[in-house]
């Protein structure tokens, strides 16, 4: 959320640097990255822009992931973006886990965060409710095994777990058109195993999946259940938070593409005709 240091926090844990990139230090598009833990697992986060503009975008983050992790600083507190978060965590159903960051502060308040957090139903264990929280800070790099700890006993105990051995299926994050390479997606693969030569539909797009690569932009052959990639071959751009999945043949992709297609183009000429309706008034 704006400041509060999720994309540091993330940084730490990646030991990279992507802050220094960002625009007015908010981020720009959601990233996503894998962070591997000492068991040989990995976690992949997915970096949801915190700027009010982006609440769409949080709201369809919030439905790609299988835990939330809340970040607040541990100075400033909950904010109204932190209620927004909140909401949306809890409208998909997805468990939350709090990182109360920025504990290096010398005015942290990490108490007077718990307490506005019950205000707004989040439950921490020690209150006796669910909801597992760590302070941390991603400057001092104090806590960040603590909250990964916390994301492996969940996921654990969720028994988060997915096929790998079947057609490959998932959500695009972003998609943004590249010279040289046309359209790229970055698009999170949830079950199955996406491969190079697959045939796949996005949204109402459909191509020959002529390359992946992964967060640090190395080429990968294919990508398992929670690999975040970037897909080239793709005819056109798909939207963020539109279904990915591998199709037999080409013939089924873009039959699959050309019924989206005729739906969006009847959506966009009924909320035409409806803006319309309503300016005759």
């Amino acid at each position: 959320h704006v400041d509060h240091g999720k994309t540091s926090l993330l940084d730490a844990l990646r030991t990279a640097n992507v802050v220094a990139g960002e625009a007015g230090g908010i981020t720009q598009h959601i990233g996503a990255y894998r962070v591997p833990l000492e068991s040989g697992e990995t976690v992949t986060f997915i970096d949801t822009p915190g700027h009010a503009a982006f609440s769409e975008m949080r709201s369809r983050g919030a439905n790609l992931t299988d835990i939330v992790v809340l970040v607040v600083a541990a100075d400033d507190g909950v904010k109204e973006q932190t209620v927004q978060s909140i909401k949306a965590a809890k409208a998909s159903g997805v468990p939350i886990v709090v990182a109360v960051n920025k504990m290096d502060k010398p005015d942290a308040d990490p108490a007077k965060v718990k307490m506005q957090l019950l205000e707004h139903e989040v439950v921490l264990e020690e209150f006796g409710g669910d909801t597992l929280s760590t302070e941390l800070s991603a400057k001092t790099g104090d806590g960040l095994n603590t909250l990964l700890e916390q994301l492996n006993l969940l996921a654990d105990t969720l028994e988060l777990k997915a096929n790998p051995d079947r057609p490959a299926a998932g959500v695009v994050i972003e998609a943004r058109q590249i010279v040289g390479q046309g359209a790229v997606a970055t698009a999170l693969v949830q079950k199955g195993t996406l491969s190079v030569g697959d045939i796949v539909v996005a949204g109402s797009q459909w191509g020959r999946v002529r390359a992946l690569s992964d967060d640090k932009g190395e080429k990968l052959p294919n990508a398992g259940p929670s690999m975040a990639v970037e897909v080239v071959g793709l005819n056109g751009l798909p939207g963020a938070g539109d279904q990915l999945m591998v199709t037999p043949d080409e013939v089924k992709a873009r039959e699959i593409a050309d019924v989206r297609q005729a739906l969006d183009r009847e959506r966009r000429a009924s909320m035409l005709f409806a803006s319309r309706s309503s300016q005759d008034r």
